[in-house]
Parts: structure tokens; sequence; C-alpha cells
């Protein structure tokens, strides 16, 4: 179940998910099987190979991508929604749905993203 969003941000980031882009929308959710969030981000994009990309770029699993319709996304929460919202800098989602404090934001933005070769257990060269 989600709330706290309203028709006008979903129909933006429908808009910039189709035009190839990497959209945030980020809503207050529900969900028993998860219960210490209250928040997911959805990062969309049509452009399936960028979404992956962008997935790999941040330590995710693409594999994990809903490849639903015309909206492919990934869904965020928890710790992990915290610190990929920091680094790409929504800080309008962070301080809106409270997410993380500045302490941990601050931290988040000067610490730089694992290598490719870090993240797949492989030496860089």
């Amino acid at each position: 179940m989600a709330f706290g969003i309203d028709r006008q941000e979903l129909q933006q980031w429908k808009r910039n998910v189709l035009k190839g882009e990497i959209a945030f929308l980020t809503h207050y959710w529900l969900d028993p099987r998860f219960a210490d969030c209250k928040t997911v981000t959805k990062v969309g994009c049509a452009d399936l190979a960028r979404l992956s990309a962008w997935c790999e770029k941040h330590g995710l699993e693409p594999r994990y991508i809903h490849r639903r319709d015309r909206y492919p996304h990934f869904d965020l929460i928890g710790r992990k929604q915290t610190e990929v919202l920091i680094r790409e800098g929504q800080w309008d989602q962070l301080r809106r749905f409270g997410l993380g404090d500045r302490r941990e934001q601050a931290q988040e933005r000067t610490r730089p993203l694992p290598s490719p070769a870090a993240m797949s257990g492989g030496s860089a060269g």
C-alpha cells in the first residue's frame, strides 16, 4: 500500500521513466514482510541497459529489477535506500520522508563508490 505522493508526482515519474531517464519516486509504504521499513524508493528507467548499469554502479543486483509494463524499476528499502538517495543527491526526498540524519548524509556524500572490480570480488589490475 503506497501513500504520501500525489498524482502529479507519479505522472512526472512515469514521464521521466518513459524518456529513459533514471527517475526516483519515494513514498510511504506498508508491507508486513518488511515491518521495519516505512518507505520505498522506486528507481525507474525504461532503458533496461541503463537501469541495469545504474544498479551495478550502486552494488545492486539488476536481476531484481521489476520489469513491469512500461515502467521498469528497482525498489530501494532500508539502509541501502538512504545510502543511494544520499549518493544521488536526492535531498528533497531524504528530508521529506525523514531518511537518514545529517551526519550520515555527510559521511555518505564523501564516501567513494566501490570500483566494479571490488563489487565483483576481482582485482583491479
